[in-house]
């Protein structure tokens, strides 16, 4: 399955009490998440049924590229994607070089609540694609360049793309896309 997880839900089917999770949208029996996203985070996430698969989809020896839409703190500019592109130190490790470009605010529906807005700081929207995905990594970049995260969305995973699915929807993956992933080789 293929569903855009909205801000503020977990990637679980269980949480505390008050915290928003996957069985508020999603009530098929058996699948998991083929991944995560933090709950501060939105966009595609994959559910699976199939162990294989969903090792096939987390696993980064496959390759499997995510893309991100990123709005950032400040009006960054070409040293600091070259820097994010050329891979950097975040803490505990390097990440692997990586595609960042500029783009165009995204058609994306609001977010509630809103991301902060400050009058007198610009924002920017990138483009990030990985090979890899660690815990808060995206978030972990950004900071590292002096452009913090204010949103984050993850809109493909490979081929697939959330194209017109409003937050909190989900569809059934094709069998061409489910056969897609799995013939990806290491």
């Amino acid at each position: 399955m293929l569903f855009n997880k909205p801000f503020q839900v977990l990637c679980q089917f269980t949480g505390e009490p008050g915290q928003r999770t996957l069985a508020e949208f999603i009530r098929v029996p058996g699948v998991y998440a083929a991944g995560r996203l933090d709950a501060d985070s939105e966009g595609l996430l994959l559910l699976t049924d199939d162990g294989a698969l969903q090792h096939k989809i987390t696993e980064p020896r496959f390759g499997h590229p995510r893309t991100y839409w990123v709005q950032v703190e400040g009006a960054i500019g070409e040293g600091a994607l070259h820097q994010l592109a050329s891979g950097l130190s975040i803490g505990d490790y390097k990440t692997l070089p990586c595609r960042a470009r500029p783009i165009e605010e995204p058609a994306l529906p609001a977010r509630v609540p809103p991301v902060r807005f400050r009058k007198n700081i610009p924002t920017s929207w990138i483009e990030l694609t990985l090979q890899e995905g660690r815990n808060r990594q995206v978030r972990r970049m950004t900071a590292a360049v002096g452009f913090p995260t204010l949103r984050l969305v993850r809109c493909g995973i490979g081929t697939l793309t959330l194209n017109e699915l409003a937050p909190g929807q989900w569809r059934d993956l094709t069998a061409a896309e489910v056969g897609e992933l799995k013939k990806r080789r290491p």
